[in-house]
């Protein structure tokens, strides 16, 4: 609610160019919560500071640009970008690993759950440019995909519940409970294959 208070004016006065600027800085793991920026976007077009279905296709470039910047500095710079002072914070060693677990768990859909992780997506994104084992446009689909399904949903509540803002947080809690109870099982079931194709990988080898 304080980040929505706080956002509220400033995209009140600059419209699209605010909301388009803080979801690139959340791109780069600043910890503003990508949701409420969206939903406040949609909150100001329901109030009649800007249009709806712009304020989605701002919504949509704004995600995909900033979490692509960050592939692309994975990409291009690596382990250098990691040791710089503005993005030690956001991409620590513990964040690195917890990123490369996941990679190595869940293969490329861990992609398209990242953008639902704020704690984890800048890492997660990063890391898989500066492997070079994902190639730009399987990040898109996934992330653009994912992003397809996230964006729509805060910009479109906001739109809504601009005239109801106790309907409209609590509609965003239970959105967030629901994505975050469907991740865990996806991610449940990702897992559990996971293991079984490598225990019967295992099993093969140890009868040869």
């Amino acid at each position: 609610m304080e980040v929505f208070q706080f956002l509220m004016p400033i995209f009140t006065e600059y419209g699209y160019w605010a909301v388009f600027v803080m979801l690139l800085i959340c791109g780069f793991g600043i910890p503003v919560p990508e949701d409420v920026t969206l939903v406040t976007g949609g909150v100001i077009a329901g109030l009649g500071h800007a249009h709806v279905h712009t304020m989605f296709a701002v919504g949509m470039a704004g995600v995909l640009i900033g979490d692509g910047l960050m592939f692309t500095l994975g990409r291009l710079y690596g382990q250098r970008i990691s040791q710089m002072p503005g993005f030690r914070k956001v991409l620590t060693p513990e964040r690195f690993a917890s990123a490369q677990d996941a990679f190595h768990k869940y293969g490329k859909w861990v992609m398209f759950v990242a953008r639902f992780l704020p704690g984890l997506r800048t890492p997660v994104f990063f890391s898989a440019g500066m492997s070079h084992r994902v190639t730009f446009p399987t990040w898109l689909l996934m992330d653009g995909f994912a992003a397809l399904i996230s964006v729509p949903i805060w910009v479109y509540l906001g739109y809504y519940g601009a005239q109801n803002w106790d309907w409209m947080f609590g509609v965003l809690r239970q959105f967030q409970h629901g994505i975050f109870a469907l991740l865990a099982l996806g991610l449940g079931w990702v897992g559990w294959r996971w293991w079984n194709k490598h225990k019967a990988a295992a099993a093969s080898k140890d009868s040869r």
